[in-house]
């Protein structure tokens, strides 16, 4: 994991989670208070306004292109945005960067340990540019690699680990310093399906047991699944927010898909069903989307209104998905720029 910050942990505020901020009152752990980003004349945010509550796993779930690197990469302290605020622990992330970098843990997309040192050595070195050495830094990277099930491997060189301990290590790097707040960019790239669900038991350790508000960047509905609440981002705009099954449930009855043999004869079914049944479906290519409740009901009637036009049917409960293309008009996977 790079590093952000040279600053020593000795000079760490007390402001965590729900305790006194810069100005004395409570802080949350990240606020972003009408935040804008524009590339040239691209906008990669577009007025976000929404917070992280203390000790939650806080998932950033969009496309490529929806946002989701940038506003990683300000309240990272990398960017610096066009307008508005984003504030971890109350701290500023574009006045107060060295403070905000004292609070913050922060694990890449991209692998940034060391694999030709051992785990130790990594820590170690991520330690000394926070200030910490002596006993004190030992008794950190003994109870780091504890927390993240490497305990045994200490001494191993980071090279000979699989890629899932690897990725503990970028873990452990991103806490040696105590951080309150946990910034995840894309955590589980690269992992195979044990070791995506072992770093999701870390995280949720994190927060059950030592109260630490983790931020997740992800392009993943299964991983959404996983967040305590999801902001969900399409061309920079923030378009739905809530717990999963929050979102799931606003949907309010059954998703119904109908295939047909063509865009256009996808197109002319939703018209007539519209007319017909006083329905508002969406077209998505050759299938035709409705929210409906007893889906299962509905299609009896759909299916012998139009025959010989149907060639599959679908009815299934509301995914994040469909809380996306309801938002949006659009699936989650679509021809869009690519994101900076």
């Amino acid at each position: 994991m790079a590093t952000l910050s040279q600053n020593p942990a000795s000079t760490r505020s007390n402001t965590g989670a729900g305790s006194g901020g810069p100005s004395g009152f409570p802080t949350l752990p990240i606020e972003l208070d009408h935040l804008t980003h524009n590339y040239g004349n691209r906008q990669a945010l577009d007025n976000l306004s929404f917070a992280v509550h203390p000790a939650e796993i806080f998932g950033l779930l969009g496309p490529n292109g929806s946002g989701k690197t940038t506003l990683f990469r300000i309240l990272s302290t990398l960017m610096v945005p066009t307008g508005g605020s984003a504030r971890i622990l109350g701290f500023d992330a574009a006045r107060e960067p060295n403070k905000v970098r004292q609070q913050t843990g922060i694990v890449f997309q991209a692998k940034s340990v060391d694999l030709k040192l051992t785990v130790a050595e990594n820590l170690k070195h991520q330690g000394h540019l926070y200030g910490l050495s002596g006993q004190q830094l030992k008794a950190r990277i003994k109870e780091v690699l504890g927390r993240v099930g490497l305990s045994d491997r200490a001494g191993e060189y980071v090279e000979s680990l699989s890629g899932g301990m690897q990725r503990r290590v970028e873990l452990a790097k991103g806490l040696i310093h105590s951080p309150s707040v946990l910034l995840l960019d894309e955590p589980s790239t690269g992992l195979d399906p044990g070791a995506r669900r072992d770093l999701w038991q870390y995280l949720r350790m994190l927060r059950d047991e030592e109260g630490v508000s983790i931020l997740v960047t992800t392009h993943l509905m299964e991983e959404a699944e996983h967040c305590d609440r999801l902001a969900i981002l399409n061309e920079g705009k923030l378009v739905a927010l809530g717990s999963p099954l929050e979102l799931k449930s606003s949907i309010g009855g059954d998703v119904v898909l109908f295939e047909t043999e063509g865009d256009e004869a996808a197109t002319r079914l939703a018209a007539r069903m519209a007319d017909r049944f006083q329905v508002q479906p969406v077209v998505l290519g050759r299938t035709v989307r409705l929210e409906r409740r007893d889906g299962h009901r509905f299609v009896t009637g759909v299916v012998e209104a139009f025959p010989g036009e149907i060639e599959g049917i679908s009815v299934a409960k509301p995914s994040l998905e469909d809380v996306f293309i309801q938002r949006t008009g659009h699936r989650f996977w679509t021809e869009v720029k690519e994101e900076k």
